[in-house]
């Protein structure tokens, strides 16, 4: 280098290509945003399926519990370890309500021993409150009205409609 040029600031242009890599543009901003919005809102649907099969499973496993002690209460009830006053006439062997499957029966032949078949009753999770729909063994199989004999079924009292287009009532 030349001494004159010593300590002397040159002011050195950026080339072209140099430029247009500082930052990014407005419309390549604009462009990522309407690409992420496209992307959430294809995946929005998905998330809301995800929920409503996570509660229709809930539902199946609650139908299945409470189903599961009424047919081990009338299997008690057919086996001979169940009887007396805890089975009313008429009840074809099948409990009164729900809440004599939490709160059991007694066992035949032992005034300590309670036979219980559910710890307690599990709740409707399509609907805001615990509340089942009850058949009776006389009812017809599709009945909405209770008779308040036995619980031979129960059913949800939600009046939506599964992913697969069937009522969720008819369960």
């Amino acid at each position: 280098m030349p001494a004159s040029l010593i300590g002397a600031t040159e002011r050195v242009e950026p080339s072209p290509h140099a430029r247009g890599v500082r930052g990014v543009t407005y419309l390549e901003l604009i462009a990522t945003a309407a690409i992420v919005m496209i992307l959430a809102s294809a995946i929005l649907p998905l998330g809301r399926v995800t929920v409503t099969r996570q509660r229709e499973i809930e539902l199946r496993r609650a139908l299945r519990e409470l189903r599961t002690a009424i047919d081990r209460y009338k299997a008690a009830v057919d086996q001979g370890q169940i009887g007396g006053s805890d089975v009313k006439l008429g009840s074809e062997g099948y409990p009164s309500d729900l809440e004599t499957l939490v709160k059991g029966v007694s066992r035949v032949g032992t005034t300590d021993r309670k036979l219980k078949f559910l710890r307690r009753i599990p709740p409707d999770p399509l609907t805001p409150d615990a509340e089942w729909g009850l058949r009776c063994y006389q009812d017809d199989p599709d009945a909405t009205s209770w008779c308040g004999q036995n619980v031979y079924d129960v059913y949800s009292k939600s009046t939506g409609k599964a992913l697969d287009g069937t009522k969720y009532s008819e369960w």
